[in-house]
């Protein structure tokens, strides 16, 4: 049960640090978003990945942005502390993608994000480099 908790906690903690650090990302976004769409994400990628790597919360750090065909931007995150066999992957998505859903709704910095359809991909790595899973963000959940 203990262990449980553990899990929980650091499942909770990875999701605030991703709600607070998510926001400042995209600040820049409408100020970035002008030539194209496709140019401004690959601006803001770069502007993210000059800073790289950044600890987002005691967590969870983030390791670069990359864009990818088809309007998609995609995050990917090193959970610096935890292993493979330590994290409940199905947990960890069910509980990560609602919140993520919601502040890519609600927040007014991603109103660019959500006028040009872009999907967001948000990729998770163990401490070890190990892929554990990805959360695909797309436009049918945040425009709904």
């Amino acid at each position: 049960m203990e262990k449980r908790n553990d899990k929980m906690k650091t499942i909770i903690g990875i999701i605030a640090g991703i709600l607070i650090f998510v926001p400042a990302i995209f600040f820049g976004v409408r100020y970035v978003m002008k030539p194209s769409l496709d140019s401004s994400l690959t601006a803001m990628s770069h502007e993210i990945n000059k800073q790289c790597p950044i600890l987002v919360d005691r967590e969870t750090r983030l390791d670069n942005a990359v864009v990818l065909p088809d309007k998609v931007f995609q995050y990917n995150y090193t959970l610096i502390n935890l292993n493979k066999e330590q994290v409940d992957i199905d947990e960890a998505q069910k509980v990560i993608e609602p919140n993520l859903i919601s502040a890519i709704k609600n927040n007014p910095d991603m109103k660019d994000f959500r006028d040009n359809k872009v999907k967001i991909i948000y990729s998770y790595r163990d401490k070890n480099g190990q892929f554990l899973f990805k959360i695909l963000i797309t436009p049918e959940k945040y425009n709904n």
